[in-house]
């Protein structure tokens, strides 16, 4: 063969070689710059979802987020199984209880608290694990008292219950009064109860087995024992405390301040004669909420984009939009200090609402902080609940008991 041939077919196959080497690499470094983001049920919110991300691949052209919606209920268990595996994705939509426990595993990357700096202090305060912070906050939501003015009015009050012992200096006359309970204190749905007893310092199982405690529960089996609150209390959630608020036959609500747009198009006539207070609070005067937030894999590829991203999401700009959409609580000071959370007009619920709640995420503290063992401690203590209310058993008896199995959890 004609040595020039040859050499030509020898520089052809080169060349070859080089164009495929550099396809692969340029294809790897694509890759390399992707991050896979999931999200919590928010399908919803579609159109916000892929401009928010088309805005950001737009500032960030070497990047790519590749978005993947997760249902509510399948969340947990498939965020466990990817970050066991190999390839998490990059950044994941948890809740606070969650990713407390994947982080007390170790299973998280630490995020540097430098770079938190624009988020409620309070909120933050609440997602430390050992002094340490896994997670960013996204946003938040409070409840409120809703409340039916027309049948509270007709009971001789003016205004709702403030602590959970006016709820006792209401029950009745509002019972005789409007033939409607007071309120319906949903107390065995997941750590319900648990949060109540936070609200008066008790948070251990020392504290469990003391009078203070045996008093809260001794107050709602006064209250069911003289049906003075639902039967169904026992057994039903604040879904059926919702219908029951839409119904007239329980004259306040503890909820969210989204919960308004279904009283509005589900009830409208209760929805005119509802309004909205602070919501109850215990000893120590402190508020409840919830949060999402995100969370880092320790596995997973990319961790400096998906944590940008992340603070990308929950800017100052972003929240608010989203707020807009939702009724959610921002979780950025900068969001919380606009207007949208600080004024509202006397005559829009929903806005009264939602200034209400947001001024409550300043004073959550001290937070209850879920536990490794959660899910079994809420059947101990809602297990108790149900032995002392319809059982009759002896409070203190069931409480000591209760703080027992709590301790052997702990261990």
């Amino acid at each position: 063969m004609n040595k020039k041939i040859i050499i030509i077919i020898i520089a052809i196959v080169c060349l070859f070689v080089l164009f495929i080497t550099f396809s692969m690499t340029r294809k790897s470094d694509i890759n390399e710059r992707e991050i896979v983001f999931w999200t919590l049920q928010m399908n919803d919110f579609t159109p916000y979802m892929t401009d928010v991300i088309s805005k950001y691949e737009y500032e960030h052209p070497d990047i790519k987020i590749k978005w993947i919606d997760v249902p509510f209920s399948e969340g947990e268990k498939r965020t466990l199984a990817a970050i066991l595996s190999n390839n998490p994705p990059s950044l994941v939509n948890l809740n606070p209880d969650f990713s407390n426990i994947l982080a007390q595993r170790g299973a998280l990357e630490e995020i540097p608290i430098d770079k938190l700096a624009d988020y409620n202090k309070s909120l933050l305060k609440s997602l430390e694990v050992d002094g340490k912070m896994y997670a960013i906050p996204w946003y938040a939501t409070s409840a409120v008292t809703i409340y039916n003015k027309s049948l509270l009015s007709k009971a001789g009050f003016l205004m709702p219950p403030v602590t959970y012992e006016h709820y006792m200096q209401y029950a009745k006359d509002v019972k005789d009064k409007t033939g409607a309970y007071i309120f319906m204190p949903t107390i065995t749905e997941n750590d319900t109860m648990l949060k109540i007893l936070n609200k008066f310092g008790i948070n251990s199982p020392n504290k469990l087995s003391k009078k203070e405690a045996a008093d809260i529960f001794d107050f709602y089996k006064k209250l069911y024992k003289e049906d003075l609150i639902p039967k169904e209390t026992i057994t039903q959630t604040h879904r059926e405390a919702l219908e029951k608020y839409m119904s007239g036959t329980v004259v306040t609500l503890q909820a969210g301040a989204n919960f308004l747009n279904m009283i509005r198009e589900n009830s409208p006539d209760v929805y005119k004669k509802s309004d909205v207070a602070p919501q109850v609070t215990g000893k120590l005067g402190q508020y409840d909420f919830s949060m999402m937030n995100f969370v880092i894999p320790k596995r997973a590829k990319n961790k400096d984009i998906a944590l940008d991203f992340a603070l990308y999401l929950t800017n100052e700009q972003n929240q608010l939009t989203l707020a807009k959409m939702t009724n959610i609580i921002a979780t950025n000071d900068k969001a919380l200090k606009n207007e949208y959370y600080t004024k509202y007009d006397n005559a829009d619920l929903m806005s009264k609402a939602r200034v209400l709640s947001a001024k409550q995420l300043d004073k959550v503290e001290p937070v209850y902080k879920s536990q490794k063992s959660q899910k079994e401690l809420n059947t101990v203590i809602n297990t108790a609940v149900q032995m002392i209310l319809i059982d009759n058993a002896d409070t203190k008896k069931v409480l000591d008991s209760a703080s027992k199995k709590w301790s052997n959890l702990n261990e």
